[in-house]
């Protein structure tokens, strides 16, 4: 990719009531910046002021999810537009002038209205991709769910349609200025996951699987 400051795929809002129709491209980076991190941001506005919580979202298809506390006030007000956003730091852009440092970054905007799943079979289901996403197998291995834990917990979904990905890679957009005696370059950014530590509290023999390992960001 160039180090333009919008994705060489371009960036597409939906006009009011319409669906930006994707291509494969579109979708495979959307789902990509999506998968590589369960941190995003929702942004609503409730009565009058806005407000931006950082949830953990996950998606499945076409459609990403999260959950909540069912006395939230983003989830318990579903029919007002919400704004779930992820940014993803790659790099620090080192300029020859500070009008051009940048930083290489994916980033998604996804706007919708969000839907309740309101089936408990369905919201089970949901929530064990959920954790099984994260930790392969880790669901069968929780203390199971009540029956007042599921009541008390909302899970919404808003489909990927109106949708903005931002990109930027690669160097300083600087050709002006390459002749001033100043350093430029990039400074990598990336999360790394560390090794896991252990709950002192843990009861006696209980092993950490090995699919731990294998959580992964980025």
């Amino acid at each position: 990719m160039s180090g333009a400051d919008k994705a060489d795929v371009p960036s597409k809002r939906a006009p009011k009531d319409h669906d930006v129709r994707h291509t494969p491209e579109d979708l495979a980076l959307i789902h990509s910046i999506l998968d590589a991190t369960p941190l995003c941001s929702v942004g609503y506005v409730s009565d009058g002021r806005p407000f931006v919580i950082p949830c953990m979202q996950w998606r499945v298809g076409d459609s990403v999810y999260w959950h909540g506390s069912s006395t939230s006030r983003v989830l318990a007000s579903p029919r007002r537009d919400v704004c779930l956003s992820i940014s993803l730091t790659d790099g620090l852009v080192m300029s020859r002038s500070s009008f051009n440092y940048r930083l290489n970054h994916r980033s998604v905007t996804i706007i919708g209205k969000p839907k309740e799943v309101s089936d408990i079979d369905d919201k089970v289901a949901l929530l064990r991709s959920f954790i099984n996403g994260l930790i392969p197998g880790q669901w069968d291995r929780l203390k199971p769910l009540s029956l007042l834990q599921m009541r008390a917990t909302k899970v919404v979904t808003i489909p990927i349609r109106d949708a903005i990905v931002e990109i930027r890679t690669g160097q300083p957009d600087d050709d002006e200025d390459r002749d001033f005696p100043a350093w430029g370059g990039v400074v990598p950014i990336s999360t790394q996951v560390g090794v896991p530590i252990e709950d002192p509290s843990n009861r006696p023999g209980i092993e950490m699987p090995e699919d731990v390992l294998r959580f992964r960001l980025g």
